[in-house]
């Protein structure tokens, strides 16, 4: 839509820019705003009231001559800026419901999940992150009822995932693909440090000869590898119900943006860099892990709300 908003009255002006907000139109150039095609077109109403009021407005439909001015145009329709804010106050209720009574901790939960869906209205063209916080909406309410619905039957994301009972998990070989990276270093750290302490691993350059007995993780046809929204580190998670603590949760979110793609996250592009420069200091793959596996202690020690410069 091409628009000249009237001068006066001011209440005119600021009831558009707040319509245009909550549709998802993003400003292509001034006054001109986007809107994916659709029969009728919502701009049509906001054109009528411009007009009314002494504006001009045309609703037209554009189409790019070049997969380069696509790019650029989607881009505009990017929320996930939008998503990393909300899984950052997600976060930081997740950090506080310990100390919220029940009846607060379930008011913010509430304002927690409106605001995701406020985001995803406006959200015309859906992706990854999206996927990423349904997921993380999920494993956070499963968090909420286990504290205060303890002994309640706890209904589970239908994503395939079957808690498991982890002390059937104990001293056990692991294995996965050899020289490994984000998801697979994050999930090895996971195993070592909350799910089996014994834990051996190894390293496969053929996921298809994996050891009889052996647990594979993070390869196609592993018992844990990735599920629907979640990557191999969140389906840990998920498996031996370790999605009460936020920071397990927060590093869940560090590990996916890594591996998938999704809501972005601060700390990454640091993580990233560490871990390929230990990559390239350690050909020996559990070497690597070991050191790997300080960093991730680092980030998990670390407080959620550790001030940025």
């Amino acid at each position: 839509m091409f628009l000249t908003l009237p001068t006066q009255p001011t209440a005119v002006r600021v009831r558009i820019w707040r319509a245009l907000k909550a549709l998802g139109s993003p400003l292509l150039r001034d006054g001109a705003y986007l809107l994916p095609h659709a029969d009728p077109s919502p701009f049509d109403a906001l054109a009528d009231e411009i007009r009314a009021h002494g504006g001009t407005a045309q609703v037209m439909q554009l189409a790019p001559t070049h997969p380069s001015q696509r790019d650029e145009v989607l881009a505009l329709f990017d929320r996930s800026e939008a998503y990393a804010q909300w899984r950052a106050g997600l976060n930081s209720w997740l950090e506080q419901v310990p100390a919220l009574s029940e009846t607060e901790a379930r008011r913010r939960w509430r304002a927690i999940e409106q605001a995701l869906r406020d985001i995803q209205a406006t959200d015309h063209y859906p992706g990854e992150a999206q996927l990423q916080a349904n997921a993380a909406l999920a494993d956070a309410r499963a968090a909420l009822d286990a504290r205060f619905s303890q002994g309640e039957p706890q209904a589970r994301a239908d994503d395939g995932i079957t808690r498991l009972d982890i002390r059937r998990f104990q001293n056990k070989r692991w294995a996965t693909r050899a020289r490994p990276w984000v998801d697979r270093l994050a999930c090895a750290w996971l195993i070592r440090r909350f799910i089996d302490p014994q834990a051996r691993f190894l390293w496969l350059q053929d996921v298809a000869a994996l050891p009889r007995g052996a647990l594979g993780f993070d390869f196609d046809g592993a018992r844990f590898t990735h599920v629907g929204a979640r990557v191999s580190f969140e389906v840990l998670l998920a498996s031996f119900g370790l999605e009460p603590d936020p920071r397990l949760l927060r590093l869940g979110t560090l590990v996916h943006y890594l591996d998938a793609g999704g809501i972005p996250v601060p700390e990454a592009s640091g993580l990233e860099a560490v871990l390929a420069g230990q990559r390239a200091l350690h050909t020996n793959d559990d070497a690597l892990l070991d050191a790997a596996c300080t960093v991730f202690d680092a980030l998990y020690a670390a407080p959620g709300d550790t001030p940025r410069p």
